[in-house]
């Protein structure tokens, strides 16, 4: 099976708008015109890890493709300008209207995230996100719904986006939040 140039759809120059643009390396192309060479690196994502006082892990429940239906942890792209912790406090206020006051890296893993038909390269940011009360919690924006999981529940193949069912059987083998 034949790899795909992860610019694929790239076909003008974003600089001077030659279609001369063509790929350079597995991950750049070129502008036979004008010189300009792009790179294709990952866009930054972040996902909360958010326990309860009970110890149970906040999931939701994707309202949106990819992945619909699906299990998720909150969280989201960053925006331009604004830090992973940043990133991270915004999503979760914009998907449960919840509070972060704390935010501390665990790991990250890389995604291809599939969107409106172009494959989005992202590095996925983990992190122990610590709320101020998980009492007003909704699913809002890109959640349709929001479920407490006690670990012993937990099933990742019921998260549907490959580095958040893998971001999840890590957090399950390594124990982190048995009580």
């Amino acid at each position: 099976m034949e790899t795909k140039h992860p610019l694929e759809k790239f076909f003008f120059c974003p600089i001077c708008g030659a279609s001369r643009f063509e790929a350079s390396s597995e991950k750049s192309k070129r502008c036979w015109v004008c010189g300009f060479e792009y790179f294709l690196n990952p866009s930054t994502s972040t996902v909360a890890v958010i326990v309860s006082q009970k110890n149970e892990l906040l999931a939701v429940r994707r309202a949106k493709e990819p992945a619909k239906g699906t299990l998720d942890l909150p969280g989201g792209f960053c925006d331009c300008g604004e830090t992973a912790e940043q990133g991270v406090i915004r999503e979760v206020r914009e998907e449960t209207g919840l509070t972060v006051c704390h935010a501390e890296f665990l790991f990250s893993l890389p995604n291809v995230y599939p969107y409106s038909g172009f494959d989005v390269h992202t590095t996925d940011l983990f992190f122990l996100c610590r709320v101020e009360s998980t009492e007003n919690a909704s699913a809002m924006d890109d959640a349709s719904e929001l479920m407490w999981l006690p670990w012993n529940d937990i099933k990742p193949e019921a998260f549907g986006l490959n580095s958040i069912r893998k971001g999840v059987e890590q957090l399950l083998a390594k124990n982190l939040f048995y009580k």
